[in-house]
């Protein structure tokens, strides 16, 4: 597990943690800590990988929840837990239910995790460019809101996802996000293909976040493309043909 000292030391009163690809049981392009029921993989496996992790977050494997991701903005009050075939189509949770826990799976994503300490209120986030594009952190934080949690007092951690070098776009790329926010520009560097270039998500993940008026932002360094022993990769299982990829968990919980 990989945790963010800052939201650590910020965030008493909760707990969180990014799962690496290590210590679970399946096989293959799968190996080992697969916490993805819709990757492909032996459901049996993905269950058992779910409860070894949250065995070591110590936590009931029953109260991890995860949502169907759809690379949208909508955003789940989680009150209660629910079996995986009651999964919302979401892409945050929001909770301020001690026990329950809030996950999200990635394989190049980032994976977002806040928290706020005074309204006891946290809340996961899979950010993805579309996602992060159209508003996935300021509707977390909204809904953050509506429970009574105020974002100067947010803190948040942006897990392990594609890093700069790794992510080469196409020329299209570029326009949605620079017309939204021309300073964005930073976030993109030239590739060494003409008309292409190097996309800092993590970068850009933290601008919105910073840009929301949270009081706190740090990130884990580390790039899913190129630390194949330690993360899942979907660009990396694209670029070399691989028939699946297995998903990352990342999680944060109350504590009661």
């Amino acid at each position: 597990m990989i945790t963010l000292p800052g939201l650590a030391a910020a965030g008493r009163g909760a707990r969180h943690a990014f799962f690496t690809r290590e210590g679970g049981i399946s096989d293959g392009v799968f190996q080992s800590l697969n916490c993805g029921f819709g990757s492909g993989d032996e459901i049996g496996r993905v269950a058992r990988n779910r409860a070894i992790a949250m065995d070591r977050f110590g936590a009931a494997a029953d109260r991890l929840l995860t949502c169907r991701q759809v690379h949208g903005i909508d955003v789940v009050i989680a009150e209660r837990s629910w079996r995986r075939e009651e999964a919302p189509a979401a892409d945050a949770m929001v909770s301020r239910i001690p026990g329950l826990v809030l996950g999200v799976l990635t394989a190049d994503c980032a994976p977002v995790l806040l928290h706020d300490p005074v309204a006891r209120i946290v809340a996961a986030a899979h950010a993805g460019w579309r996602g992060a594009l159209h508003g996935v952190v300021e509707a977390t934080i909204g809904q953050m809101e509506t429970l009574g949690a105020q974002r100067n007092r947010i803190h948040a951690g942006i897990g392990p996802c594609i890093g700069r070098a790794s992510y080469e776009v196409g020329p299209e790329f570029p326009g949605p996000i620079l017309a939204r926010n021309p300073a964005a520009h930073a976030y993109f560097d030239p590739a060494r293909r003409a008309g292409h270039f190097l996309f800092d998500l993590s970068g850009y993940v933290e601008h919105r976040l910073r840009g929301a008026g949270v009081a706190m932002v740090q990130c884990v360094p580390a790039d899913t493309v190129t630390g194949e022993e330690r993360f899942f990769s979907y660009r990396r299982a694209c670029l070399r043909g691989e028939p699946g990829y297995g998903r990352a968990l990342s999680a944060i919980v109350l504590d009661s």
